[in-house]
């Protein structure tokens, strides 16, 4: 079966479900794992290259939604009738059904029970770990700074900051994709931010310059120094390695609670 991904995350729903050999092509932002990275590109996701698309003759395209604009793809892979599958996960419980369906449509039916069975034990036992946290973290997620964009209610991340033992500062706003500004981060008060700028890589992103805002020195996350550069990997793209960034983050947050982190995927290690 000949697959092309034109967007990351399913690229790394391949890997979980070992169909990577299926792939022709991906789309620019597909870096995980390594060994994807000889592919041929068809262009960034917001922007495919649908003549390359068509002239390698996929059996499956496998789109999304989870980035706004992604809708002009679909459009044009209807338009040339292109076969494809369509993902829009918002939850954890979401990407756990994108891989039940994936693994369907592959073939691939029982390994994606597998896995989905292991991803869910682990969201599991990182639940009852979460229940014992005596002080829940009051977690800023930054997705972008100017202007600020930070996740709602209905984006995973509020799962993530949960299962690791803190709440998201903007869990009560209810959508996925959050505008706000810095005065409302102040009123807000988190104990802890997390910077994951989109499509900016962590050693270009600098926490000082976090710390120089108006009224920074009422936020208690800059008065103990509690600000932390996430890689966007792991944090924004709903695949299972999200998994790996809760761990990572659970450790950060409660290290007397949760295991330490190992910088290993739980899934492909455990």
């Amino acid at each position: 079966m000949r697959l092309i991904s034109i967007c990351p995350s399913n690229t790394e729903l391949l890997a979980y479900l070992e169909m990577l050999d299926h792939l022709v092509a991906v789309d620019n932002y597909s870096d995980w794992p390594p060994s994807i990275t000889h592919l041929p590109r068809v262009g960034p996701d917001l922007h495919i290259d649908m003549d390359k698309v068509e002239a390698l003759k996929p059996d499956l395209v496998l789109a999304s939604l989870s980035v706004p604009g992604m809708e002009r793809n679909i459009a044009e892979l209807q338009k040339r009738n292109i076969p494809h599958l369509v993902f829009a996960p918002n939850s954890l419980e979401d990407i756990a059904n994108d891989l039940l369906l994936l693994g369907e449509a592959l073939g691939q039916k029982a390994k994606a029970s597998e896995v989905v069975h292991r991803y869910r034990s682990f969201i599991e036992q990182y639940r009852q770990l979460a229940d014992i946290v005596a002080q829940p973290a009051k977690l800023y997620w930054e997705w972008w700074p100017k202007p600020i964009f930070t996740p709602g209610k209905t984006n995973w991340l509020s799962e993530i900051s949960q299962l690791a033992g803190g709440s998201n500062i903007f869990a009560d706003i209810p959508q996925a994709n959050v505008q706000t500004d810095w005065d409302e981060v102040v009123k807000r008060n988190p104990s802890h931010i997390c910077l994951v700028w989109v499509g900016v890589q962590t050693k270009k992103m600098n926490k000082e310059a976090v710390k120089q805002r108006l009224e920074a020195e009422n936020v208690d996350a800059i008065r103990t120094d509690r600000i932390y550069i996430l890689e966007e990997s792991l944090y924004c793209r709903p695949s299972p390695r999200l998994l790996a960034g809760l761990q990572k983050l659970a450790a950060l947050l409660h290290p007397s609670v949760f295991p330490p982190d190992d910088g290993q995927d739980p899934l492909l290690t455990k």
